[in-house]
């Protein structure tokens, strides 16, 4: 067989075996060349919320190729881009104004970055300071590595990185030391803003904070007059119980940035929302104050069509019904891992749990990550471990079945694997 000329992200070529080819996707499941089906656990990195290829999703994709392709957007608008823009204003927590499209989750952050720091620019006042949490991922570009967390991703790229101030991440019991660094921070006077992923650090490690924290983080921000980012890629879409996150804490972000599952997971496409004030700072007859980003792919028409289908599933289906019973069904699941020896930190928010190995070395290229890996895959399972730390998130038309057989999947696999450990 010819090697394949790809090049795969977050993969070690020289450490794995080539990869087969997944031929068709229905629902929960992914079908491989072979005919072997596998149950998306992760919702394919996080992004797929109904089910793949979602029948009405599919077909406003469809219906969008007869009229469009791409279509410049900083000359023209369209109606995809402009129905879903009022459709996010509506489906968001209340008091954003305006959305901002770009194509991924870290553009989307990229871009509320620049827009908090072209707003103090634009207004004449000393602000550049970016506070984010410790353990925080927020992509891979350039300025999102910066804000999220150093280490192996970005190691070889920090030359490039622009520093920010971090806060420690509020593990229980020790959440006012949170609170007293941010308003230390505030005190310098120089803070833009804050950005945080709201309620659970992703790629961090499936690390839960308190909705209290995020009401009290937002509370320090606004009386000390910086901007409030709130990164909702992933824990947006229902993924923590809400549509948003940031609905728990009951607080509006002056800035939030989506992907994922915005249309669903069927089309890349992200947005940044803001408020108007923010809009207003780049208003201006100096056209030096303009806003001057974006990319080729800007609100691209068929992925707007799609978003704008993604939100019509969720006024047409009962979403939110099935949310709740994905999350009952953890519930459920988790309890036979109570006071397991085997676990550290075995946690739930919404449609996402998430359990700790218990394992001498932990952390995201712990050797015990693969292993699990190629042994879920063996068993029909695609769950793909951050280091020792297991994880679910699967889409919301998962049946109770496949559920039941992921927690199974992960009981067995976690014996063997600690077996070989201790041989």
């Amino acid at each position: 067989m010819i090697p394949s000329p790809v090049w795969h992200p977050f993969t070690q070529h020289a450490l794995e075996a080539p990869m087969k080819r997944i031929v068709a996707t229905e629902g929960a499941y992914l079908f491989d060349e072979d005919g072997n089906r596998f149950l998306d656990a992760i919702s394919s990195w996080w992004v797929i919320t109904h089910g793949h290829r979602h029948p009405g999703i599919m077909a406003a994709i469809r219906e969008a190729t007869e009229a469009y392709d791409q279509i410049i957007f900083a000359e023209f608008t369209h109606e995809p881009a402009e129905a879903l823009a009022a459709g996010l204003l509506d489906f968001a927590p209340p008091g954003l104004q305006h959305v901002f499209y770009s194509d991924s989750g870290s553009t989307a952050v990229e871009v509320a970055i620049k827009m908090a720091l072209g707003t103090f620019y634009n207004r004449a006042v000393a602000r550049d300071r970016i506070v984010v949490m410790e353990h925080g991922y927020h992509g891979d570009t350039i300025g999102t590595m910066s804000a999220g967390e150093r280490g192996v991703f970005n190691a070889p790229f920090e030359p490039l990185l622009f520093g920010v101030d971090r806060l420690p991440f509020p593990e229980p019991g020790c959440e006012q030391e949170t609170l007293d660094a941010f308003q230390a921070i505030c005190c310098s006077g120089r803070v833009a803003a804050i950005l945080v992923e709201p309620l659970v650090l992703g790629a961090g490690g499936m690390k839960f904070y308190s909705s209290a924290i995020l009401a009290a983080l937002k509370d320090i921000a606004g009386r000390h007059g910086c901007l409030f980012i709130a990164d909702e890629v992933m824990t947006g879409w229902g993924r923590t119980g809400t549509r948003f996150a940031c609905e728990q804490a009951g607080v509006t972000p002056d800035i939030l940035c989506t992907s994922k599952g915005l249309t669903g997971g069927a089309l890349p496409l992200a947005a940044t929302l803001c408020t108007g004030e923010i809009f207003e700072a780049h208003l201006s007859y100096d056209r030096r104050k303009t806003f001057f980003h974006s990319s080729s792919y800007t609100a691209n028409p068929i992925a707007c069509a799609a978003a704008v289908a993604n939100l019509q599933v969720w006024r047409d289906e009962p979403v939110e019904a099935r949310i709740v019973e994905l999350a009952a069904q953890h519930t459920q699941h988790l309890q036979r891992f109570d006071n397991d020896k085997r676990f550290a930190n075995v946690r739930q928010c919404g449609t996402i749990a998430a359990l700790d190995l218990a394992v001498p070395s932990g952390g995201y290229l712990a050797e015990v990550g693969p292993r699990m890996r190629r042994m879920f895959r063996e068993r029909g399972m695609l769950l793909r471990p951050l280091g020792n730390v297991i994880y679910l998130m699967p889409p919301y038309c998962t049946s109770a079945g496949d559920i039941a057989a992921a927690y199974e999947a992960i009981d067995e696999v976690v014996s063997l694997v600690l077996e070989e450990t201790a041989s």
